[in-house]
């Protein structure tokens, strides 16, 4: 039986981005219950990075993941991970108000802000109904992510540094002797001396199996599908789509519009399915904003998102344990904040320096600590 310093419970964004960035000083092993890597939520995201309109403390992890984004170490992709596409924020007539008020916010963080007028919002996007938005602005700060190349970067970048990664190693038991836990996996018994819950929307259910409280953090069912376009119509380089209050977004996606009813609907941990009533939701906004008819709706399907009680990450050791460690609770945000919290994770876990970054953005780690849960 093998003993590693840690094992990582979780093959998802956030399992293996700290697995990239805590493998050079601790010997690591990740267990992960499906048959394929970053299976549920990583393999299911709408792949978008963006500084701003999220909560702040979201938004300044943001801004310390970007750097990574633009430039990662030497050999962590061979192509850029990410892709300008730029957004736009739509409003009815009803939502002007509130439009502006967003507008002149957000100019005092993002000055190449545009406001558009009707023509300037069609020339961008011209698949929406003329008439369907009173007020848009326009945001150059939205990117696509090549998620399968950052999620294979930092598979790669861990191996290369001895990592052990496991597939079909859902975790069935586990006890702790006083000096390391031993592991009851599907597939083996493996010993470690600290483990990381890192398994998403079942991190409530693996912080009970390790004998630790749970915190009450819930996944969420989101809902996306994608359509044709008519024939002749190319949105490649179209920006996103973004109603004001997030009633639905939508953005090209291989050849097709993406769409997605902005929906988040308590669930219980599984290989969730979406719901007819999403999906006929999202195809309803399709075509009451846009001139795109949906004839059939070529693919659905659907992702967990989960939320801790205050709707920000768990990143800390447990009060009730110390050698159980939470990286949980990312919410939709977990792949673009997947460089800053990796990384701050690998530092709470070495009793290293915060990662850089984070003195720059007012960041403090203890924001995100489990002790917050504590009465």
């Amino acid at each position: 039986m093998q003993t590693f310093d840690v094992a990582i419970i979780g093959g998802g964004i956030a399992g293996l981005s700290l697995a990239y960035f805590l493998s050079p000083h601790r010997s690591i092993v990740v267990l992960e219950r499906e048959t394929a890597l970053g299976y549920h939520s990583t393999g299911r995201s709408a792949a978008e990075f963006v500084l701003r309109y999220n909560a702040p403390e979201v938004c300044r992890l943001a801004a310390v993941a970007k750097d990574f984004f633009d430039s990662p170490p030497g050999g962590f992709s061979d192509i850029p991970l990410l892709k300008q596409r730029g957004g736009v924020m739509i409003a009815s007539t009803e939502k002007a108000a509130r439009l502006d008020a967003v507008f002149r916010s957000e100019l005092a963080f993002t000055p190449e802000l545009e406001p558009l007028d009707e023509e300037e919002l069609l020339a961008r996007v011209p698949i929406l109904k003329p008439g369907y938005a009173a007020a848009a602005f326009y945001d150059p700060n939205f990117w696509d992510i090549e998620v399968e190349s950052l999620l294979q970067g930092y598979v790669k970048g861990a191996r290369r540094n001895g990592a052990e990664i496991r597939e079909r190693h859902g975790v069935l038991s586990a006890t702790h002797d006083g000096e390391a836990w031993t592991i009851e996996t599907s597939a083996g018994t493996v010993r470690a001396k600290t483990v990381v819950n890192a398994s998403g929307g079942w991190a409530d259910p693996t912080a009970v199996l390790f004998g630790v409280k749970p915190l009450g953090i819930v996944p969420h069912r989101r809902t996306a599908i994608t359509v044709d376009l008519p024939e002749g119509i190319d949105v490649s380089a179209m920006p996103e789509i973004n109603e004001i209050d997030e009633d639905f977004y939508m953005k090209p996606d291989a050849g097709r519009l993406l769409a997605c009813p902005a929906d988040a609907t308590p669930c219980e941990p599984g290989d969730v399915q979406p719901e007819e009533l999403d999906i006929a939701w999202a195809a309803h906004y399709v075509e009451e904003a846009t001139t795109v008819p949906v004839r059939r709706v070529a693919k659905s399907w659907a992702g967990m998102r989960s939320f801790s009680p205050d709707r920000l990450p768990v990143i800390g050791a447990a009060p009730d344990h110390p050698d159980v460690f939470w990286l949980a609770g990312q919410g939709g945000y977990g792949i673009l904040t997947s460089p800053s919290l990796g990384a701050l994770a690998a530092s709470l876990l070495t009793n290293a320096p915060q990662p850089e970054g984070f003195e720059a953005q007012a960041l403090d780690p203890q924001k995100f600590s489990p002790l917050r849960f504590q009465a």
